[in-house]
Order: structure tokens, then sequence, then C-alpha cells
């Protein structure tokens, strides 16, 4: 992966990130008072990014099966409210040490 692309990913995605929060402020000049729409709101930006960037992951290494298993133990590690550097960690370990094996 060159730095051109990895720059313009993460431009894109401060991009979408940004307008989608500041859209409904531009859009709506009365405070929301609807819980969902508040929480609808809320989530969004999380999801686009999850959205364009876990494909990304699944294809970073030269195995399909080493990246899902490091997804994997990230997601497990993030549900039971790790540390992100020891998610991050181990997450990475998990999918070298299956690179090694398979």
């Amino acid at each position: 992966m060159n730095n051109t692309y990895l720059i313009l990913g993460i431009a894109v995605m401060a991009i979408v990130t940004y307008l989608i929060r500041v859209t409904p402020m531009v859009l709506i000049r009365k405070k929301i008072k609807n819980k969902w729409i508040k929480s609808f709101l809320y989530y969004v930006p999380y999801t686009v990014l999850s959205a364009m960037t876990f494909p990304a992951v699944l294809y970073s290494t030269s195995s399909f099966v080493s990246a899902a298993a490091g997804s994997l133990v990230a997601i497990v590690l993030a549900y039971t409210k790790r540390s992100l550097l020891t998610v991050a960690v181990c997450a990475a370990f998990t999918a070298f040490i299956m690179q090694i094996i398979m």
C-alpha cells in the first residue's frame, strides 16, 4: 500500500464523518428532541467508518483467514472492554501467527 492511498483513505473518512455530523446542523435549525433521531445521528459516523474500514482489514494480509482471525480477536476483546492498545496488539499478533501457520 502506498502513502497516497493511505492519505486519501484517511481524508475521505474524515470528510464523510464531518459531513454526516454537520449536515443535520445545517439543515435543521431547531433543537432535535426525538431520542431515536438523536441516537441515529450519534451512531452514523461510527457505522460509516466501519463500513469503509472493515473491507480493507479483511484484505490487508495475504491470507483472508489470518485477517478474519485477527478481526475476530479484535471484536471479542473490544466487546469485553479491553483497552485499545490491547485489542490492536492482540489482533495484529493473531494475524501474524496465522500468517506463519498458513
